[in-house]
């Protein structure tokens, strides 16, 4: 009988083994074309929204980070699989690793950040290890340039709206619009929004712009 291995639905950042922050590629062996504009998204997990999203949006490119290793195998396997070269994905703990990958990328390519279906880590004691903590926005506000797009969303109003709280903190940013977005702005969905719709439950959504400098 085949044995299963089952992924830990959270994995706590704050454990030694991902205090090292990532020694980022050489960009120009990862990519076709390392200059086109390079959607981020944090928390990818075997990353399908990326691997819809890169075939149909070729002068992009699109960079997955996710802090469980196990998915990130399966990500890159489908991805040699694949043979697209606007696609990547990276093992990590995002928030001692945002820094350095962004300042290793040509710049004014990072345009884009998406954070979807995080980890709620419920417990009030536990929401310091939520991955949307202001050094991070900070990070993001610091690379991206004015007009850059930071996508936000969740199944669950607590997180959706602490996150939303994180970036409207910062003043470099500003939310578009006031209410929850009733579509996905995004052209792909990601699996867990899928699900969640198809179980008939509410998807909360935001998305916010750079400010001018």
């Amino acid at each position: 009988m085949a044995v299963v291995r089952r992924v830990r639905q959270h994995v706590n950042p704050f454990a030694i083994k991902y205090q090292t922050p990532v020694t980022p590629p050489d960009w120009s062996e990862i990519f076709e074309d390392p200059n086109r504009p390079l959607h981020l998204d944090i928390g990818c997990a075997r990353g399908q929204f990326l691997h819809n999203f890169a075939p149909i949006a070729p002068d992009w490119n699109f960079l997955g980070i996710e802090i469980r290793e196990p998915l990130v195998h399966s990500a890159l396997k489908q991805l040699d699989e694949s043979g697209l070269r606007n696609l990547h994905f990276i093992f990590c703990n995002i928030n001692n690793s945002l820094a350095p990958l962004l300042q290793s990328l040509p710049e004014g390519v990072f345009q884009r950040v998406s954070i979807q279906f995080p980890d709620p880590w419920f417990k009030k004691r536990h929401q310091k290890r939520r991955v949307t903590q202001p050094a991070l926005v900070q990070q993001i506000a610091d690379s991206l340039p004015s007009g850059g797009i930071v996508f936000l969303q969740s199944d669950v109003l607590d997180v959706e709206q602490d996150m939303c709280d994180r970036f409207s903190e910062n003043p470099d940013f500003q939310r578009q619009g006031k209410d929850w977005l009733p579509e996905n702005p995004m052209p792909v969905p990601t699996e867990r929004e899928t699900l969640t719709q198809k179980k008939g439950e509410p998807v909360y959504r935001a998305v916010f712009k750079r400010r001018e400098s």
